[in-house]
């Protein structure tokens, strides 16, 4: 027990005196972005302002209503992605939710209930179990008082706390009772320190946001470059100012891709239902892409490598060593071990239990430990070894971290618990088995503890209390690894995902744990918090190892500073978090995992990702899934380009030939097969599976680059454009018409709707085609994606539609082709997936040749 004189706290008077120069103990409320800004900025992003110009492209080209079509895909995907923004940045306001309302207080001698926020400073605070602590405090007075910390400082057991201790504001108390005075309150406490962190912490932007934007940069300039020019071509070809001009229009429109954004969003949407029914919930959508693209994971140890299950698997006593089985926190079980041994692990049990105040208790029919686990599982050893309950300890000196130690005194013995080498420190001999057992119960990665007895009679100084001890023996104590954890690690070790292990606990126990699960190997890195390098660059080189790393004892700012430097090392950062002091590096990071069954509410708003089980495996398994959905978005990526090249192509081919072969498709034509035909198979390339090769090697880190662009452009979009253009030709050719003749309105259309037809037939066979980037069409499994097959037959009979019937056939500009035309329309198609075949054929060979194996 520790105790020091309490004072009476303060009077009514002074209380209020100093209320009124502190001010109210409130929680700094954070500058905040006006609501309608935070709207309009999704208005009026890169993506957004491309399609409102494509927007505004078909309200010139005479079709209103496809012009409001697109204008509503812009409204829809601003108000969807504003509320999830809007969501997550109100974590900092959940920190004020972490004080109480009421708290005790003793004001004029007397205690009294007040509202938490008239608490000031010098005010003299009472603590008792479930209290949460509502400033920062300093102890007064304490009398077994342990407070769980682990929301603010990572510390995962409850914190015994002595007399001139500080209390951080936000905890709260677990076990014991006191008094303490406040020493800051409001602004001033640690946790609106944590909270101005967190406000600091700015969001990055996801890779694919940064590379679509760069995409639809790319493709704006092109769009309006091209169209600039071959308007301008236009009118030295003597058209008049307004057909140049809606001649520019429709350039612009075919290179615009107005299903890109939708198409997207409704994939990384898929992507995160998917995850959700992985037991990963996404909260913001672009951090399904994320998680494909992180390198980086550092993650919690507590609850998310193990269970947070402590269990007494090992007894050593002098007479032998005794195993111990049994299931979770249950009080039956079996102890194997020699006779002579057995009836020691029960006087040893009983000691040590006489020592802590945890429990394990029966709720809902199951045994669940009450307090610390590490005590419940010591309780629980009692049980098993079949310790008859009896009276408490007469006194008891609770464990504090500088002693590493608690004791009892029970019927004239005092009992020791703690650390081995501070329980051995204070003994008068230890017996050199003991040692020996020692360091094998460390190396095989247990939390190990001692327990020791003396005789005590009411005279002894209290001074020799814990002093002139004789060893009992040792018991090591197992937090068990959560179930798949080694294969989710050795997943992470083939698809080239660093990992490291941020927690509060103490050095040696994180490394047992993290050589155990296989996290740590033969050269990965230990350090604590506080030998961590100043400078960024040599903190991220420090981490970045392929063999693991354990930083132990971080600090909310170790945290921020770890993701920031993996960041700027150029990894992708996935951090996970349950607790306040989380939320700054849960903002840093790139992604943000947070825990859904323990967590704070402040940590699962800071966070993108919050897993429902806490487990580490399904972090991985929402890699899984980013990547299948990154590798996605390049599928409709370029299924999207190949479309385009095809639909430029009669522009660039009525420029280049001075007006001599006339228009093949026109405006309206290319805004149907965008937002028309091409929309449904995009999306079903958007729910392609992952393939077995998803988790190998690193992650691919551009949506576009030159192997996609010389597909795009140079196979499949060449293709495709050759194969359209020889169609529109032949019927052309086949009635007669000869080269710089104007032909007839009827044959016109008729070409044109031919062309529209290869166009669609040769799209159709493009999303075939674009599922895979290395096998063929007829080696692909239609049933491992049946909405492809579903949109295409979708998209053929879009196409009937907009060919077959009259009154929209007129209005496009096209005519329901001849059978000779859909014939040459159906043989482009195949001429498409020929193509394709023999251009992944070259990449493979080439691909072995490079290998060696040719």
């Amino acid at each position: 027990m520790s105790v020091q004189a309490p004072t009476p706290g303060l009077t009514t008077e002074q209380a209020r005196a100093r209320l009124a120069r502190d001010g109210a103990n409130l929680m700094p409320e954070p500058p905040r972005q006006g609501l309608w800004r935070q709207f309009v900025a999704q208005l009026t992003h890169l993506l957004a302002l491309l399609l409102w110009v494509a927007a505004l492209f078909a309200l010139l080209a005479g079709m209103p209503e496809l012009s409001v079509a697109i204008v509503v895909i812009v409204l829809l995907n601003a108000v969807f992605a504003f509320w999830q923004e809007y969501r997550a940045d109100r974590s900092t306001q959940h920190l004020r939710r972490l004080l109480p309302t009421r708290t005790r207080v003793v004001r004029d001698g007397a205690p009294v209930e007040v509202d938490v926020t008239e608490v000031v400073v010098g005010d003299l605070v009472e603590l008792a179990p479930g209290d949460r602590v509502p400033a920062d405090l300093v102890v007064t007075t304490a009398e077994g008082l342990a407070v769980d910390e682990s929301l603010v400082t990572g510390e995962s057991r409850p914190v015994p706390h002595a007399v001139g201790h500080p209390l951080l504001a936000g905890t709260f108390v677990t076990q014991g009772e006191g008094t303490a005075t406040v020493s800051a309150v409001g602004s001033r406490t640690s946790l609106a320190d944590i909270a101005t962190l967190a406000q600091s912490a700015e969001r990055p932007p996801s890779p694919l946001s940064q590379q679509l934007s760069r995409v639809v940069r790319v493709v704006a300039v092109v769009a309006v470059t091209t169209g600039v020019l071959l308007g301008l071509g236009a009118v030295s070809l003597g058209l008049s100012t307004v057909s140049a001009f809606l001649f520019a229009v429709g350039v612009a429109v075919a290179l615009v891709p107005e299903g890109l954004l939708p198409t997207v969003t409704l994939s990384l949407a898929r992507g995160a239902r998917l995850m959700a029914e992985r037991r990963a919930l996404v909260r913001r959508l672009d951090a399904v892409e994320t998680l494909g693209a992180t390198t980086f994971i550092c993650t919690d140890k507590t609850g998310t490598i193990t269970q947070n299950r402590m269990a007494v698997v090992d007894v050593v006593t002098p007479a032998g060593r005794v195993s111990v089985e049994g299931r979770g926190y249950e009080p039956t079980g079996l102890l194997h071990g020699p006779p002579e041994a057995l009836p020691r692990v029960t006087d040893l049990a009983a000691r040590a239990t006489a020592c802590v105040s945890g429990r394990v208790v029966q709720r809902e029919g199951e045994w669940v430990a009450e307090g610390d686990p590490m005590e419940a599982a010591l309780h629980c050893l009692a049980l098993r070894a079949g310790v008859t309950p009896g009276h408490g300890p007469q006194k008891r000196r609770p464990y504090s971290p500088d002693r590493m130690v608690s004791s009892s005194i029970t019927d004239g013995s005092v009992s020791v618990l703690g650390a081995p080498e501070q329980v051995f420190a204070r003994c008068r001999s230890v017996p050199p088995e003991l040692q020996g057992e020692l360091a094998r119960l460390t190396a095989g990665g247990r939390r190990v503890l001692a327990v020791a007895t003396r005789p005590w009679s009411d005279g002894d100084p209290e001074d020799r209390l814990e002093q002139d001890l004789e060893p009992l023996g040792l018991l090591g104590v197992e937090d068990p690894p959560r179930e798949g954890i080694e294969e989710a690690l050795r997943s992470c070790r083939t698809a080239e995902l660093r990992v490291a292990m941020l927690t509060g606990d103490h050095p040696s126990t994180a490394e047992a744990i993290a050589r155990e699960v296989g996290l740590l190997g033969p050269t990965g890195v230990v350090v604590t918090g506080a030998e961590l390098p100043e400078d960024d660059r040599a903190l991220g080189a420090l981490l970045d190892q392929p063999d693991g790393a354990v930083v132990a004892r971080v600090t909310p700012a170790d945290k921020f500073r770890i993701a920031r430097a993996l960041r700027s090392c150029g990894h992708v950062v996935a951090m996970t978090g349950d607790g306040v002091n989380d939320a700054p590096a849960l903002r840093e990071a790139d992604v943000g995992v947070a825990m859904g069954a323990t967590g704070s509410d402040v940590a699962r708003e800071a966070a993108d990702l919050v897993l429902l089980d806490d487990h580490f495996g399904t972090i991985v398994t929402a890699i899984e899934l980013g990547r299948a959905t990154f590798r996605n978005v390049r599928r409709f990526l370029t299924y999207h380009l190949t479309d385009n090249v095809a639909e430029l192509a009669p522009f660039v081919v009525w420029a280049l030939t001075g007006s001599n072969v006339p228009l093949a498709i026109g405006v309206l034509q290319v805004l149907a097969l965008d937002i028309g035909t091409d929309m449904l198979p995009a999306l079903a390339l958007g729910a392609e599976p992952p393939n077995r090769r998803i988790m190998l090697g690193r992650p691919e880190r551009s949506v576009l680059d030159g192997a996609l662009l010389r597909r795009a452009f140079g196979v499949l979009g060449l293709t495709e454009a050759v194969v359209s253009m020889g169609a529109f030709w032949w019927v052309l050719h086949s009635h007669g018409w000869s080269w710089g003749e104007t032909p007839s309105a009827g044959v016109l259309a008729l070409a044109s709707g031919t062309t529209f037809a290869a166009i669609s037939l040769c799209q159709m066979a493009n999303a075939f085609a674009c599922r895979s980037t290395v096998a063929p069409v007829w080696r692909m499994r239609l049933r491992d994606n049946p909405l492809v097959g579903a949109a295409v037959v979708a998209e053929l009979v879009l196409l009937l539609l907009f060919v077959g019937l009259p009154r929209v056939s007129d209005l496009l500009g096209g005519a329901w082709p001849s059978v000779g035309g859909w014939v040459a329309a159906g043989a482009g198609a195949v001429l498409l997936v020929v193509v394709d075949g023999a251009h992944k054929l070259v990449l493979r060979l080439r691909r072995r040749a490079d290998a060696g194996d040719l």
